[in-house]
């Protein structure tokens, strides 16, 4: 398995790097031992211990629904904008170019030409003369990939200014097979093609799509919109909403839960953009992407550490400006409903590989003085937060918060304060239900439309499936989190894994 970030250990020492590593595991499972310990060998204190994290989940739970709804209003509000009369307003907008890229590897014809239609049917003018569309496959699968390759571009070939179709060739050294090694093999190629056409890198926008990603029709007239009212756009990726609604209604219950959680915690950070960092599909200036030498070829994560090699190459001066206009994806589903369970936690899995990030921002921190402090603190702080709370929470809500009543020694349950916390932990929960109210009520208002081969009660199940909460949130929350944070920890590596892309309809 490739070890990534070899200039991290270069800059601190091998050693120091694998300590780094180890802190977040380290602390995850600090905290789950001490909470069990506690349980057993001094219950008053864990029951403080208790009270005080649910007290925190609740504020959290009551900033979640502010920030929600003021993201959905703004969705709303943005899906209904005529963001193409707005772009092609602007002095500079017949000037724009943009690159599309789409990764593949081994997803069935059906599945990339649907993105491509969507692209087409953009209400974006003048498509033919200022769009560089990729489509970047794996020597791994060639001979698939080039006869689907040939029906795309007997398809859509006219359409663009270019349809690039690239190979990334396997074994090449210093590399994880995976999406990040073939986007940036992509770029490098496109970098040619926009090098020979002359076109200046500063009005050239890129997109940087899985390839099953279907854009809403104003996505790219908005994109161009906010990238050129944007005070410096060169310094920013632009994150629209994430939704899986491609497959939403073929999916198992369990799996529609996690990916509405997905987009719902997206949609949150979107409210409060200093926090963000880019994810899945995403856009930037393709001057930014030269300058950080494109996608890092020999991580998991590849979407949003090219956020962070922006904002380490630019010492801080570099954001994510957010876009309430979707794109909408597939969501896990493979042939059985067992399988796609197990996609599901694979899933969650390279995305909770994240963790990755902290040692790559603590040792390029380390020396670098020119990064202002406050600003290495907030995003530290940021994404370790994150990731504890995500491998932590939902065990300490829904299981080891009742750990400490059911050890209780006989002294301790006489007592008043005893007797009275569960009450009050149980009215914290229920009052924190309503972001579960909140989701579900919202979740509707998301889904695409009922297909012909669904019944109208199928809408039923759609909203009994948020009783599945605590099993989602455990299952395919804390559990691939921690398996992530523990395999990092002790420096058992993880590779690319690709999520299965099947649909019914």
């Amino acid at each position: 398995m490739v070890r990534s970030d070899e200039e991290g250990r270069r800059r601190i020492g091998s050693r120091a790097y694998r300590i780094l590593e180890m802190i977040p595991g380290g602390v995850v499972w600090a905290t789950l031992a001490l909470a069990v310990l506690l349980s057993f060998f001094d219950p008053l204190i864990a029951i403080y211990f208790i009270v005080i994290f649910d007290l925190f989940w609740l504020f959290r739970v009551c900033y979640f629904v502010i920030f929600l709804l003021t993201s959905w209003q703004r969705y709303q509000a943005d899906t209904r904008t005529d963001w193409t009369s707005l772009a092609s307003a602007h002095p500079r907008y017949g000037q724009m170019y943009h690159v599309v890229f789409m990764p593949t590897y081994k997803e069935d014809v059906e599945i990339i030409r649907q993105a491509f239609r969507s692209i087409v049917s953009s209400s974006y003018p003048g498509m033919k003369e200022r769009f560089i569309v990729v489509l970047a496959g794996e020597e791994r699968a060639k001979e698939q990939f080039m006869a689907t390759a040939a029906e795309i571009e007997k398809e859509f070939g006219a359409g663009f200014l270019r349809l690039l179709v690239t190979v990334h060739p396997k074994d090449l050294p210093d590399e994880m097979p995976g999406k990040g090694s073939n986007i940036n093999w992509a770029g490098h190629r496109a970098k040619e093609v926009i090098d020979q056409l002359g076109l200046p890198y500063e009005n050239v926008i890129v997109s940087s799509f899985d390839v099953d990603t279907c854009v809403h029709p104003q996505y790219f007239s908005c994109l161009t919109f906010k990238y050129l009212t944007h005070p410096n756009p060169t310094r920013s990726s632009f994150q629209p909403v994430a939704l899986y609604n491609n497959n939403m209604w073929d999916a198992p219950a369990l799996v529609r839960v996690a990916a509405f959680g997905t987009t719902f915690w997206l949609m949150t950070e979107l409210t409060r953009p200093e926090r963000l960092f880019t994810f899945s599909s995403h856009s930037m200036s393709f001057t930014a992407l030269v300058d950080v030498g494109f996608w890092q070829k020999d991580i998991v994560t590849e979407d949003s550490r090219i956020f962070l090699q922006c904002l380490l190459k630019y010492d801080g001066d570099y954001s994510v400006t957010p876009m309430h206009v979707p794109v909408s994806m597939d969501t896990v589903m493979a042939e059985t409903w067992r399988h796609s369970l197990k996609n599901l936690y694979l899933q969650q899995r390279r995305w909770a590989w994240g963790v990755e990030h902290f040692p790559y921002l603590m040792s390029r921190f380390w020396h670098n003085k020119t990064f202002p402090l406050r600003k290495k603190i907030f995003h530290v702080w940021t994404l370790s937060e994150g990731m504890y709370t995500w491998a932590t929470a939902p065990l300490m809500i829904f299981v080891l918060g009742y750990l400490p009543f059911w050890l209780a020694p006989e002294a301790l349950r006489t007592s008043v304060f005893f007797q009275n916390t569960p009450h009050t932990l149980e009215a914290m929960m229920q009052f924190a239900m309503i972001g579960g109210f909140v989701s579900a009520a919202l979740s509707f208002t998301l889904l695409p439309p009922r297909p012909s081969h669904k019944r109208r009660w199928d809408f039923l199940v759609m909203l009994f499936q948020w009783l599945l909460v605590p099993i989602t949130f455990i299952g395919f929350g804390s559990f691939p989190a921690i398996d992530a944070q523990t395999r990092l920890m002790f420096g058992k590596y993880l590779g690319f894994n690709v999520t299965e892309k099947k649909r019914k309809t």
